[in-house]
C-alpha cells in the first residue's frame, strides 16, 4: 500500500484530524487535505500519483510543422539526397518565413524516431582541416567506380573546387584514361576558368612521377602553368572533399532506377550536380549552396610559368630491322 492510501485511511475510517496524520507521516497538511478531497471525488483511483508535465507547452512547435519536417525528411531520403537537419531548416525557409531553428528541428527527428545517436564516430576536432582562400585556388579530383543495371563495372571522375565545394566537372566512361581526365578537366576550365592548382591522389590517370615520366594529364597543367600536387601513398584524407562528394553522389546515385547506359548514368549524375551545386546547403560553407560560395570572392589563377619540356622524360629507342619504331605521346602508343 502506497503513502498516499495510508494517509486517507487514516482521516477517513480512523477519523484523524489532518494536522495529526501530517506529523505522524512527515508530510504537509496540505498534501493531506488534497489527497482527503481528490478521493471524496473520485475514490482511489482519484489519489494515484499523477504525472507533472504540463497539460500545455507554449513554445512547442506546431503539429503542422513537424509533420511537414516529416515529410520533408522522407522525400529527400526517397531522393537519395542529403535529409539532416541543415538541410530540412534550408528548404523550410524557402517555403515559410517563421520557421523552427537547426536544434529544434533535430530534437523532432528524434523525437520521430529518425535520428540514430552514433557515439562511436570520431570526433571532429580530431581532424586537421585544411581549405583553400580562394575559389579555383585548387581542385580536387578521384575516380570512383559504379555499376550499371547489367552489373558492368563504370568509372565517374570528378573535379571539385577546394573552396567552395563546387563539383566544376564530372565524367562517366568505361575506364577512365588520361585522355579523358584532360577531356573533362578543358570542360570544366572553359565553364569556370582555369584553377591555380590541382589536387590528385598517385591514380596511373593522373600522374606517371612514380615511372620517371609524365601523363598527358600532367602535361596539360604544365603547359598551363598550373601546380600539380599529390596526396601521400595511402592517404586518401588529403582529397577529402571529392572523396565525400563521391559518398553523396552514391546515396543519390542509389535511389534512382539503376542506369542501362554509360549516357543515362551520365544525365542522373548531372542532374543531382545541378541541385547540389545550385540549391543544396553545403554544412562547410554556413549552408551555402556551393554556387554561392564560388561567387562570393574573386577567383585565383595560375600563376606559374607555362612549360613544355621541364620535368618531362626523354626516352630514347631503337628502330627495329623492319624500320618501325613505337612511341608514347600524348598518352597513346604509336607504332
Amino acid at each position: 500500500m502506497d503513502l498516499s492510501r495510508y494517509v486517507v485511511e487514516a482521516v477517513i475510517r480512523e477519523g484523524r484530524s489532518y494536522r495529526d496524520v501530517a506529523a505522524a507521516f512527515g508530510v504537509s497538511k496540505s498534501w493531506v487535505a488534497k489527497l482527503v478531497s481528490r478521493f471524496r471525488v473520485g475514490g482511489y483511483e482519484a489519489i494515484q500519483p499523477r504525472s507533472k508535465a504540463p497539460h500545455r507547452i507554449p513554445n512547442r512547435t506546431p503539429p503542422d510543422v513537424e509533420d511537414r519536417i516529416v515529410a520533408l525528411r522522407k522525400q529527400l531520403t526517397d531522393r537519395g539526397l542529403d535529409a539532416g537537419a541543415a538541410t530540412i531548416h534550408y528548404h523550410l525557409s524557402q517555403e515559410q518565413d517563421q520557421i523552427p531553428s537547426v536544434a529544434t528541428i533535430w530534437r523532432v527527428l528524434q523525437r520521430r524516431g529518425f535520428v540514430t545517436p552514433q557515439p562511436q564516430k570520431r570526433p571532429k576536432t580530431s581532424w586537421i582541416r585544411f581549405e583553400a582562400r580562394l575559389p579555383n585556388e585548387c581542385w580536387q579530383a578521384d575516380v570512383t567506380h559504379w555499376r550499371l543495371a547489367d552489373d558492368t563495372e563504370v568509372e565517374i571522375c570528378v573535379f571539385l573546387d577546394d573552396h567552395s565545394r563546387l563539383v566544376t566537372g564530372t565524367g562517366v566512361s568505361a575506364v577512365t584514361t588520361a585522355d579523358k581526365v584532360v577531356a573533362i578537366f578543358r570542360a570544366a576550365a572553359q565553364t569556370w576558368g582555369l584553377p591555380a592548382s590541382v589536387l590528385t591522389d598517385n591514380g596511373c590517370v593522373f600522374t606517371a612521377w612514380h615511372r620517371g615520366g609524365a601523363t598527358v594529364f600532367e602535361t596539360e597543367l604544365l603547359a598551363l602553368g598550373i601546380e600539380f600536387k599529390h596526396s601521400r601513398p595511402y592517404h586518401p584524407q588529403t582529397c577529402g572533399k571529392v572523396e565525400r562528394f563521391h559518398q553523396t553522389l552514391k546515396l543519390f546515385l542509389a535511389k534512382q532506377p539503376p542506369a542501362a547506359t554509360i549516357g543515362e548514368l551520365q544525365a542522373q549524375v548531372d542532374d543531382f550536380v545541378t541541385y547540389y551545386n545550385h540549391e543544396r546547403p553545403h554544412r562547410a560553407k554556413n549552408r551555402m549552396p556551393p554556387v554561392v560560395a564560388y561567387t562570393a570572392r574573386d577567383t585565383a589563377r595560375p600563376t606559374g610559368a607555362p612549360a613544355t619540356t621541364t620535368g618531362v622524360r626523354v626516352r630514347q629507342d631503337r628502330v627495329d630491322k623492319a624500320g618501325s619504331v613505337t612511341l608514347r605521346h600524348a598518352g597513346r602508343l604509336h607504332h
